[in-house]
């Protein structure tokens, strides 16, 4: 008989709350509210990246649990941001170095004036009903991710753009829509920000019957129970835990330091990989000039280490 679990130390600290969100709607007074954002994050110590644009909120962070709903709860206080939604997961250490408030055009770049997810979208498709959409002959399932976030996971049966950058997915559309004439077409991304983008285009395009799934990979993972999922791999994160798999458990890949994509643990086992300089995605991309700088860079890192800090490597 095994021995049972040990309790828990009741002299650790809580988990971190990771959420994760986006809104579209009108947003002014940009500069200003990135100053009161910045102010209101350093105050209550939450961490992380959030991007503000007129059309908009996208970010993700991190913090004590009240810390980051109080956060929350100031953006839905905006007006037109009253319906903001997140995703919820946890991290056992801080999982950014600082907290950043930056002003962009888009708060996902396409690159495509007319596009407008306030006014039009595709239908949503609840996480818990995914996979009957999935297994219908009529559905084409498309990844709108880019490749770097597609090779260490993605739905059984999905179509891959193989886009290096969403602003090319406009293009891949354009070259490839006919294929899928007369189809349902069911879009997903992470956390549902880029199907907002993609599905609001298609229909401005004409297309009749586009869904995608609502909360992204990031909630179905949360929702749908692992003996029922049918996501295979692991789902890249743009934070220091990488990826994330079935129950948002923490993932096995690490990140690149020379070109921030994702490695996986046999990768980092090849003559291709060298901790902070080259991976096997970027090992031919570089010159020996830059991995001599990010050699350096990674010695201080090491150095840091056992000094006990840290050093903002790549942030």
């Amino acid at each position: 008989m095994s021995d049972p679990d040990p309790d828990p130390d009741p002299h650790a600290p809580p988990a971190l709350l990771v959420a994760a969100f986006y809104h579209f709607a009108a947003l002014d007074a940009l500069e200003e509210r990135r100053a009161v954002l910045i102010a209101a994050c350093q105050q209550q110590q939450v961490r992380g990246t959030v991007l503000l644009a007129p059309e908009g909120v996208n970010g993700t962070i991190a913090g004590e649990r009240a810390a980051v709903l109080d956060i929350l709860h100031r953006i839905r206080s905006i007006d037109g941001f009253a319906d903001l939604e997140w995703k919820e997961s946890e991290a056992g250490a801080m999982p950014f170095n600082r907290m950043k408030v930056r002003l962009k055009r888009e708060i996902v770049t396409m690159g495509r004036e007319d596009v407008d997810p306030a006014a039009r979208v595709g239908r949503y498709v609840e996480p818990d009903d995914w996979n009957a959409l999935m297994a219908r002959e009529d559905v084409v399932l498309i990844d709108t991710r880019n490749t770097y976030e597609t090779g260490i996971g993605s739905f059984e049966g999905a179509v891959d753009p193989g886009t290096e950058s969403f602003r090319d997915f406009p293009d891949w559309w354009a070259r490839n829509g006919d294929r899928f004439a007369d189809k349902t077409v069911a879009m997903f991304c992470t956390g549902g920000i880029r199907c907002e983008k993609a599905t609001s285009w298609l229909v401005g395009q004409g297309v009749e019957d586009v869904v995608h799934l609502k909360g992204g990979i990031l909630k179905y993972l949360e929702r749908v129970p692992e003996p029922d999922s049918r996501w295979q791999g692991e789902c890249f994160v743009f934070d220091q835990r990488v990826a994330v798999g079935q129950g948002l458990a923490p993932g096995t890949h690490d990140i690149c330091h020379a070109c921030r994509r994702p490695v996986a643990p046999d990768a980092k086992r090849g003559a291709a990989y060298e901790r902070g300089v080259c991976c096997p995605a970027c090992v031919d991309e570089f010159t020996e000039d830059d991995r001599a700088r990010f050699r350096e860079r990674q010695r201080q890192v090491d150095l840091a280490a056992r000094r006990g800090s840290r050093h903002l490597v790549g942030d």
